[in-house]
């Protein structure tokens, strides 16, 4: 930088201008090396009430061990094994309700996680309402969706979406026998890849399942606490819920059982993670 009177400043107004301009980023530096260990000690923080859950659950203290899991949940700290940490507490409580939901959430985290499997497995079987298992065509034909989170769904489709167009573009210049087949076998495979991507994506989002939480709940025939009960829903049971009108959803329990129960009863799978 010069100093002069072509600047339209005096030397000492433009040591003070350079003073300013230095300390901007001295200030900046200085508050990431504060705020870094902060940050630090935030998830620190995390780990230490993850550790101190997972102690209360072994030393039998539920209720502390469902607290600790709760916190991490409601900051978006849960994974997978969180929300299925969080369901066995709620199981030992004896509230069906939740340990099913955090089943449930931490299935889409962790679908082939066998312990998970064996539990989620155990508290339906306590559960008093079951819709019929129904599925299409398609579920058929890409049975292997279920067993995939979206994530992996996603990194799946995109290794192999680099791989194609990798050998798309050796193809181009290597005109041989083998590069033609390996386009090929390929592009099968990265057909299945994005079409099995764009299906569990539209499961997860149009994942309008919800749990029953309240030991028996009725469902009526509209929205208001006046009208005829169709039939009575139990802990655990696993709705779809297809709208909210006001303080009530309509929900409905296989393709026969369709009705309206008061929205606290209920609490949907996909708000969770």
């Amino acid at each position: 930088m010069r100093y002069g009177t072509a600047c339209g400043r005096n030397r000492s107004e433009d040591r003070k201008g350079f003073t300013v301009r230095l300390s901007v980023p001295v200030i900046l530096i200085a508050l990431l090396t504060i705020l870094r260990p902060l940050a630090g000690a935030g998830e620190g923080t995390a780990e230490e009430r993850l550790f101190e859950a997972n102690r209360a659950y072994r030393d039998g203290r539920f209720q502390d061990a469902m607290q600790g899991y709760e916190s991490l949940a409601s900051e978006g700290r849960a994974g997978g094994h969180v929300f299925y940490n969080l369901g066995n507490a709620y199981f030992r409580l004896g509230r069906l309700g939740k340990a099913i939901l955090n089943y449930e959430r931490a299935r889409l985290l962790i679908p082939r996680d066998a312990d998970l499997d064996f539990n989620l497995g155990q508290a339906r079987a306590r559960v008093v309402d079951m819709a019929p298992e129904s599925g299409t065509f398609v579920d058929s034909a890409f049975f292997w969706v279920d067993s995939l989170s979206l994530r992996e769904a996603f990194l799946g489709f995109a290794v192999l979406n680099v791989i194609f167009w990798g050998l798309l573009l050796i193809r181009l210049s290597v005109r041989s026998e083998w590069s033609y087949y390996a386009v090929l076998l390929v592009l099968v495979f990265w057909l299945l890849a994005g079409i099995s991507f764009g299906l569990k994506w539209y499961r997860v989002s149009w994942d309008h399942r919800a749990v029953v939480l309240e030991r028996e709940v009725p469902v009526r025939a509209g929205p208001e606490e006046g009208d005829t009960v169709l039939f009575n829903l139990h802990e655990g049971t696993v709705v779809v819920r297809e709208r909210n009108e006001g303080s009530w959803s309509l929900i409905s329990l296989g393709d026969q059982r369709r009705g309206w129960l008061p929205t606290r009863s209920v609490e949907g799978i996909k708000g969770g993670y």
